[in-house]
């Protein structure tokens, strides 16, 4: 991949707060706050360029909404329904048992998304 000064823009926006969960359009959003002049087309193909270069991760919990995880170790994450927002699971989850690839494949990721909604209290 080749640095441009938006890609490092970018990524000095995206990795200057620790680990997080951002949309193209927050990322966007925080450009233009910090005088940033790019499309949001750019931002899209940058976002998109690090996750496929390893930089992020890809978290998709439903066909609308897409998030980059700036974390891109195996880790399980809460998606609020109705909010849209994505939260990092802090326990370490355990599996009983892996299911076993099939031949000639290997697993090469894990994704848990746990969907909760807020309750109403009555």
């Amino acid at each position: 991949m080749r640095p441009t000064r938006q890609r490092a823009l970018l990524a000095q926006l995206l990795f200057a707060r620790g680990d997080r969960h951002v949309t193209a359009e927050m990322l966007f959003n925080e450009a233009i706050e910090a005088n940033i002049e790019l499309s949001i087309a750019t931002v899209y193909n940058t976002l998109n360029q690090f996750a496929k270069a390893g930089l992020l991760r890809r978290v998709m919990p439903n066909r609308s909404r897409l998030f980059f995880d700036t974390d891109t170790s195996i880790h399980p994450h809460f998606y609020i329904v109705g909010e849209g927002i994505l939260i990092n699971i802090p326990e370490k989850l355990l599996f009983a048992q892996m299911p076993k690839a099939l031949p000639g494949h290997e697993i090469s990721r894990l994704d848990v998304i746990i969907y909760i909604r807020r309750t109403v209290d009555i």
